[in-house]
């Protein structure tokens, strides 16, 4: 595969193709797990909201549920918006630039963003390990085990980080073809 890239007018990158296996094949994972959870929370609540309203009950899982969905989604769609250009940018800053501080800019700030994503996939990996070896359960009336929704959160921010170093690599290559 060949690097592909397309900068708007602020020198974003906005979609690329870059030669790492399975890197868009991760994002599209993502995307449909993503699409899957946000159907699923829909089904849930609208089934919650007539049980309610139709018969007087309740389904009794719909929060906890639907707040382990919500956590997986949001954590698991970071990696997709950072990879389709969306993500984070300082515009009144790049704005002010020429193309190629504005690339070199955003590289700087990838890569501080790449560190503290680093150090909280870090923390995360840690929280549901331990949740996992203490055998930790939300106190409801389900007893889910804790691991099971932390797991999505270290799993999206390992992503965000793989995503980040694939930003960084295809914007460094631009700035090395001097393509600006």
């Amino acid at each position: 595969m060949s690097d592909r890239l397309e900068l708007s007018e602020d020198g974003a990158v906005h979609r690329f193709t870059v030669p790492t296996a399975g890197a868009s094949l991760v994002d599209a994972i993502c995307e449909a797990v993503c699409s899957l959870f946000l159907i699923a929370m829909i089904v849930m609540i609208g089934a919650e909201a007539i049980a309610r309203n139709v018969f007087g009950t309740s389904l009794q899982i719909t929060d906890e549920v639907g707040g382990y969905l919500l956590v997986a989604l949001t954590f698991l769609s970071m990696s997709v918006a950072e990879s389709h250009g969306g993500f984070h940018r300082v515009e009144f800053v790049q704005m002010r630039l020429s193309p190629r501080l504005r690339i070199v800019s955003q590289i700087v700030y990838e890569l501080i963003s790449l560190a503290a994503s680093a150090l909280v996939t870090w923390q995360l990996v840690r929280l549901a390990l331990n949740s996992f070896h203490t055998e930790d359960v939300a106190p409801t009336p389900l007893a889910t085990p804790l691991w099971m929704p932390q797991t999505s959160m270290g799993v999206g921010m390992a992503l965000l980080c793989l995503a980040l170093v694939r930003t960084i690599i295809a914007k460094v290559r631009v700035l090395r073809r001097g393509a600006l």
